[in-house]
């Protein structure tokens, strides 16, 4: 037991000390110091259908914090597609998470980045890209495109580290919904739904 208890911490010392490296590399691409909290990651996943016969989209995974999170809501490996800016990261899922789909590029430029996939629809997004490091069009063209590659309701959800919702609401085709705000998580997560309006 204790050395279960040894190697467990290690491995999360060992991710946060990648993610900090990566964060002084690169803060703009890295919006936080450390990895997501699991609860944070839990509740990011809870909205994920595993049900569907649509993959599900995980923008910025970083260390795998919130991939795992999603494997264990129900979603298959190979149903999971994770887009990673940063080639230290991508290196590290690879090996934590060979059955996932790992892709390095960006997550602004989707149809490259997905190559000769860019027409695949997904059942949900789960995005942890630092929105906040962006102008607020560019945040808007973001979500915008994501719900392009969503049936209409399902949801794009956003973790910020900013009391606001970082699309601002009455600005494109979209709804803007507060999920939930963690205190358990450093710094404090506050969780935003983007979806496309139904039909009246």
């Amino acid at each position: 037991m204790a050395g279960n208890l040894r190697r467990a911490l290690a491995e999360r010392f060992d991710e946060e000390l990648k993610f900090f490296k990566n964060w002084i590399d690169m803060p703009q691409a890295v919006g936080a110091i450390v990895p997501t909290s699991s609860i944070t990651a839990r509740k990011m996943a809870s909205v994920v259908n595993p049900a569907s016969d649509l993959p599900v989209l995980e923008l910025g995974p970083g260390t795998g914090v919130i991939t795992k999170a999603i494997l264990q809501a129900g979603i298959k490996p190979q149903n999971l597609w994770s887009i990673e800016y940063s080639a230290d990261f991508v290196e590290h899922l690879r090996e934590h998470y060979p059955a996932v789909n790992i892709i390095h590029g960006d997550a602004f430029d989707l149809n490259k980045t997905l190559g000769d996939k860019a027409d695949q629809r997904f059942d949900s997004v789960i995005s942890a890209v630092p929105l906040l490091s962006f102008p607020v069009p560019q945040r808007i063209a973001y979500v915008e495109a994501l719900l392009d590659r969503l049936p209409v309701g399902r949801p794009v959800v956003q973790i910020t580290y900013s009391p606001r919702s970082p699309v601002p609401a009455h600005k494109g085709n979209y709804v803007v919904e507060h999920l939930d705000l963690v205190l358990r998580n450093i710094p404090p997560a506050q969780l935003w739904i983007y979806r496309r309006p139904l039909a009246s």
